[in-house]
Formats: structure tokens, sequence, C-alpha cells
């Protein structure tokens, strides 16, 4: 029997209302760790499309902190993730960009950055800081993390500063670097930015 599917949103409407989930197309910039989480949230809640950009293909070192499935092994990164958000949302469209994020790619207004290094965190933000109405910016570092969202002429002003060198980046031991659980919560908390 098939399910009608337009009530899958009934229990988070008032919080999040459907046309302004489908009012901000989402650019995901980096799906490992925190990237994911965010993909598979924004599309269980029913955003109609996400584009995923990342070069990296599934390792046995992201089952546990990333949450991919051991079929995943070898596959493209965005591929694993659209799969799994198709599954989790039937009617979502996925763009699924299978190489480093570039100066002349297209993103959409709201732009999500999960990724490994402060160099590209500096490189994204040159390249559209002038493109995005919003731009989030999730990092973790074994138990901790850090949201910043960037909407406004005042955090504008004040992202730039948050970019500080490569050398000053903590850097924990390999074992140590990051949990599902952190990387869950991280894209809670950006995906609450970008249903604001």
């Amino acid at each position: 029997m098939k399910q009608d599917l337009t009530a899958r949103d009934v229990r988070q409407r008032e919080i999040v209302p459907p046309d302004r989930l489908a009012a901000c197309p989402v650019t995901v910039i980096g799906v490992g760790a925190v990237g994911r989480q965010v993909a598979l949230q924004l599309a269980a809640m029913g955003a109609p499309h996400l584009q995923l950009v990342d070069h990296d293909v599934v390792e046995v070192v992201n089952l546990a902190a990333q949450g991919y499935l051991e079929e995943d092994l070898g596959a493209l990164k965005v591929e694993a993730t659209a799969r799994l958000c198709k599954k989790l949302n039937s009617k979502i469209e996925i763009d699924a960009i299978s190489k480093r994020f570039g100066r002349s790619m297209q993103v959409n207004g709201v732009l999500i950055a999960c990724v490994d290094s402060i160099d590209t965190r500096r490189f994204i933000w040159q390249v559209v800081k002038d493109r995005v109405n919003l731009l989030v910016d999730g990092r973790i570092s074994a138990e901790t993390l850090r949201v910043l969202a960037v909407a406004d002429e005042a955090s504008r002003a004040h992202y730039p500063t948050t970019l500080f060198r490569a050398e000053e980046a903590y850097r924990g031991a390999c074992t140590a670097r990051s949990t599902i659980y952190a990387a869950s919560a991280a894209g809670a908390y950006i995906v609450v930015a970008v249903s604001r």
C-alpha cells in the first residue's frame, strides 16, 4: 500500500514551515562527519533540494566518526550521502558534485561549510561572501564544536576574525579527532541556523 507522504513534516511545521525550507536551497561543502549529518537531517526534514560538494571517498576510518555504512566503502562520499538522503526523502533533488570546491562553482543562497581546514574555510569565504545570503561554518575537534552563522553585516564583519592561521589550529591525535555524537550535535545546530 502506497503511503501519502504529504504529512511527513506535520510535527515540525510550526517550527520549520515547509515554505521556508523550500525557499532556501542549500549547498553543503564537505560531507564528512558534520556535513553528512547536516545533509541527512535536512533531507529527513523535507528539504526539496541539496547540493553536495566533496572530492573524497569513503574509507574504513569514516565508518564510526562519520556514520557511513560498510556498503559505502570505496564510494564517493557525495554519492553515498545522496543515496541515504534519497532513502530518507524520495522527493529530494540532489546535485552531487564529486570534486573540490572551486572559484567558478555555482552555489545556492545558503552555504554550509563543513571542511577540514581553516585555509579551505578562508578560500570559501573569499569566493562566496558576496554570493550567499547565509553561510554556516561547522567546526568540530573531538568533543568540542563551534557553529558560526553569517547572515548580517555584524556577522560578516566578525567572521573573518575567526579565520586564524593554519599553524594556530589545534592538532589532536589521529585517534581523537571526531565522534559521531559531536558531529550530530554540530549538524543539529547548523540545521537550526538554516531553518531560522
